[in-house]
């Protein structure tokens, strides 16, 4: 991989891992159109660097939202709005954290399956966002328990290359009842401890000498930097979008993509 090609890539993966388009199928298609082959070593690290980047991203766009959760979490022992609210988001997690620990290979195998998965499941994406668009809002005061886990699962559901996180569970969320500016600034939250956790996992078989990556320093700081500037826009950008009900647009984005993913995949 050269600089221009991680460059592309980064732009893609900061765009569409805030817009509900699918960063894995996007990452994917781009691979695909661009003729890039990954080294094993290569792709974990790059994969890595660019989720990081976007994790930072979301960080440094929702600072405000972040330090009240950190101190409302950890400068006092009372249970609080903030511990609350920290706490559905860990109820969030189990449901990727069980695909994670006992699906791993399977869903890996599925990444190495082509553009037919990706086609089908961006033509998934493009329903639920669909019905979100039209969902009758009941605007719920707040994420219940019940509706972190249940977005929880649309998150695990979401390792599929071509099914958007950020898609998946902004639409459930709407289609839960939940008001679309929470939904959206939850649904980006609750993806900052698996990334960072895949992201540790996966550098520590690094470090361990397990995976050997050939990437060139520049490659890397080119990848991370173009993933994170992106990010940042797409992150606020997608805030707006979510409030302005403009979900529509995307799936029928996601529906043309799918379709040409997949008659990509049978004339190959």
């Amino acid at each position: 991989m050269n600089w221009l090609e991680a460059l592309i890539l980064g732009i893609v993966q900061g765009l569409t891992e805030f817009l509900p388009v699918s960063s894995s199928g996007h990452l994917t298609i781009g691979q695909t159109l661009l003729g890039i082959e990954f080294a094993e070593g290569d792709m974990l690290l790059f994969d890595v660097l660019v989720h990081a980047a976007t994790v930072l991203s979301t960080i440094v766009v929702l600072w405000s939202q972040v330090a009240d959760l950190m101190k409302g979490t950890f400068c006092t022992t009372k249970w609080n709005s903030e511990k609350e609210y920290v706490a559905k988001i860990c109820v969030s997690m189990i449901p990727v954290f069980i695909v994670g620990m006992f699906f791993k290979d399977y869903v890996e195998q599925i990444f190495g399956s082509g553009l037919m998965v990706v086609g089908v499941c961006l033509l998934i994406t493009a329903c639920l966002l669909a019905f979100a668009q039209y969902a009758k809002p009941r605007q719920k005061e707040d994420i219940s328990w019940w509706d972190s886990f249940i977005i929880g699962i649309g998150q695990a559901c979401a390792v599929l290359p071509g099914l958007s996180r950020s898609g998946t569970t902004i639409a459930t969320g709407i289609l839960l009842g939940n008001k679309k500016e929470e939904v959206a600034r939850f649904s980006f939250l609750m993806v900052l401890v698996p990334i960072l956790g895949e992201a540790f996992l996966s550098l520590l078989d690094i470090w361990q000498g397990e995976v050997v990556s050939s990437l060139s320093p520049l490659v890397m700081v080119v990848g991370f930097a173009a993933a994170f500037l992106t990010g940042c826009f797409a992150c606020k950008v997608m805030i707006d979008i979510v409030k302005r009900q403009k979900l529509i647009y995307f799936s029928v984005y996601c529906a043309i993509v799918g379709v040409l993913a997949i008659v990509y995949q049978l004339m190959a």
